[in-house]
């Protein structure tokens, strides 16, 4: 059997599987269990925080043959045909690659029409401020009168994009960025999942180089899988990343504060010899700076220095 790449075989099915999301899948799971369902959904935030995996376990919750719920059976023909995207009552479409008018009056030709097999017939656009406003004029005529069978998932990573007339008649929910925490808990539940040793620390390096996005972290733990060859340690982590040891991070700020120019100077060239990131230092740098600033203040703040 091919290998399934970390952030595709770990993507949730569930609502129950979401991390991270909280506020977003509480919504959902009541609009779902008192039957208060809209006929436009808009999810929006930066990538690889769930937009698209959110609209597809909703897809599960509106046509599971068990009936509208917020915990899709995942067993039936319906809920395993939207996990390997051939139901035919879910259109996914990529706004990007369907800009012109006339691709979105083709799509929405067939609303009218009763759906095949499913509860609803749902329509799930990702990306969709790349639609042209002759485009979002079209959607708009069926979204102010949809019929009854029709819902609609939208995605974007850019809602300013959207026009307001289209915005008014969705639900919004904005999908928050990833903390390195709850980043790093995911990874590190993968990690023991999938037989992989690794440094705890390794772990943090990978978290904060996702930079909010479960989807990089998983991309970036299967990199250091492969990099690593074995356990995953920091130091592989770090060479993989063009980052620095936190320990040389420490040792620039003792340097700066004792104004020992020498011994910086040093660092630098230890640091440039390794073909750094230089933006992901700086990073590094600042957030010392600000956990030391925190720390002076309340000697007792939860900050990591």
């Amino acid at each position: 059997m091919s290998y399934q790449v970390l952030a595709r075989k770990w993507r949730p099915r569930t609502f129950a599987d979401l991390v991270g999301q909280e506020h977003v899948r509480q919504a959902l799971e009541n609009s779902l269990c008192s039957g208060r369902l809209h006929h436009a959904y808009l999810f929006t935030g930066t990538r690889g925080v769930g937009k698209t995996t959110v609209a597809r376990i909703m897809a599960k919750a509106l046509c599971c043959e068990s009936g509208i719920s917020a915990e899709p059976c995942g067993v039936c023909a319906a809920c395993t045909e939207i996990d390997d995207g051939r139901f035919l009552d879910l259109l996914e479409i990529d706004a990007a690659s369907r800009t012109k008018v006339d691709d979105t009056r083709d799509l929405l030709e067939n609303v009218q029409y009763a759906p095949t097999r499913g509860r609803f017939k749902i329509y799930l656009i990702d990306e969709v401020h790349m639609f042209s406003r002759s485009s979002f004029n079209a959607l708009l005529k069926t979204l102010e009168e949809p019929p009854p069978h029709v819902k609609f998932l939208l995605a974007t990573t850019d809602p300013q994009k959207i026009p307001v007339t289209i915005l008014s008649r969705c639900l919004q929910f904005n999908l928050r960025q990833m903390t390195v925490d709850v980043v790093e808990a995911q990874l590190q539940k993968v990690a023991v999942a999938e037989s992989v040793e690794y440094e705890q620390q390794a772990l943090r390096l990978l978290a904060r180089g996702a930079a909010g996005s479960m989807r990089d972290g998983l991309s970036l733990l299967d990199q250091a899988i492969a990099y690593a060859g074995g356990p995953i340690a920091v130091a592989d982590v770090a060479k993989m990343l063009g980052t620095i040891n936190h320990e040389q991070v420490v040792e620039i700020v003792q340097a700066l504060h004792r104004g020992d120019a020498n011994a910086l100077l040093s660092l630098v060239e230890v640091i440039s010899a390794r073909v750094p990131d230089y933006a992901a230092i700086l990073e590094e740098l600042l957030s010392l700076l600000h956990a030391l600033s925190v720390r002076q203040q309340v000697e007792d703040a939860p900050v990591q220095v």
